[in-house]
């Protein structure tokens, strides 16, 4: 069985579930993959069952019942592959802007001392290719917003393309987690740093989708700038 499991939510991603899937697959390290769909109308799920018939016991897929957000979709899989044996637990995007390749990155970062490794566009500068410099800015601009307020040394706050211990999961109560958009980023990696886990950055070019629709709105911006506060205001009061 393999040590890591990828995490990869989905709703409507038909143009992109095949090539991702064979994409991680062909890597040398060995990974196994989770698809996380929400109910997607144009047959993502169906595509990865029929892919299931060729990659037996390596490619799973949980089907939810409507579209409920990131956050909710990643909080199943990784209640999901806690059930399991696995000792590294990633999340990536179904579109491509994370490669895969850098998974391999991710998985050495954990396995050489990291408890958290974060693939990330701002450690080095700002490494983001087909964005509108208006979405760069604001993403750039969120995770220094993150860092004055929580204090969190992570130039990458909003980063969803990550690799996750093991011990992580269990030990920062996921039952817990509320956020469900950038949000739900920056909770994550507030609670791992708040338990003292030893979290990394690791450099990564990050590319636009070329395929599909992006799920960016107005609502996940919001929840994110007021999040960051909530977070805060409850590690203050010691009810995180």
């Amino acid at each position: 069985m393999s040590k890591g499991v990828v995490v990869i939510p989905t709703y409507n991603e038909i143009e992109n579930i095949e090539e991702i899937i064979n994409a991680v697959f062909s890597l040398k390290t060995e990974f196994h993959i989770l698809i996380v769909d929400d109910n997607s109308p144009d047959g993502t799920s169906q595509r990865v069952n029929e892919l299931q018939k060729l990659f037996e016991n390596k490619l799973f897929i949980e089907v939810r019942q409507k579209k409920a957000g990131l956050g909710t979709a990643y909080v199943h899989g990784f209640k999901w592959a806690l059930e399991r044996e696995y000792e590294y637990i990633f999340e990536m995007d179904a579109d491509f802007s994370h490669n895969p390749k850098d998974l391999v990155k991710l998985y050495k970062a954990c396995k050489n001392g990291a408890d958290v490794a974060i693939g990330s566009r701002y450690s080095t500068g700002v490494n983001v290719v087909n964005w509108p410099l208006s979405r760069v800015l604001l993403s750039y601009f969120a995770s220094v917003y993150v860092k004055l307020i929580t204090g969190m040394k992570i130039h990458d706050a909003t980063a969803g393309f990550i690799c996750y211990k093991r011990s992580v999961l269990e030990t920062i109560q996921l039952d817990k987690i509320k956020f469900i958009g950038y949000a739900f980023q920056i909770e994550m990696k507030y609670r791992a740093f708040v338990k003292e886990f030893n979290i990394v950055e690791v450099p990564i070019i990050f590319t636009d989708r070329t395929k599909g629709q992006s799920k960016m709105s107005g609502s996940i911006i919001k929840e994110a700038i007021f999040g960051v506060i909530l977070l805060r205001i409850k590690k203050i009061f010691n009810t995180l």
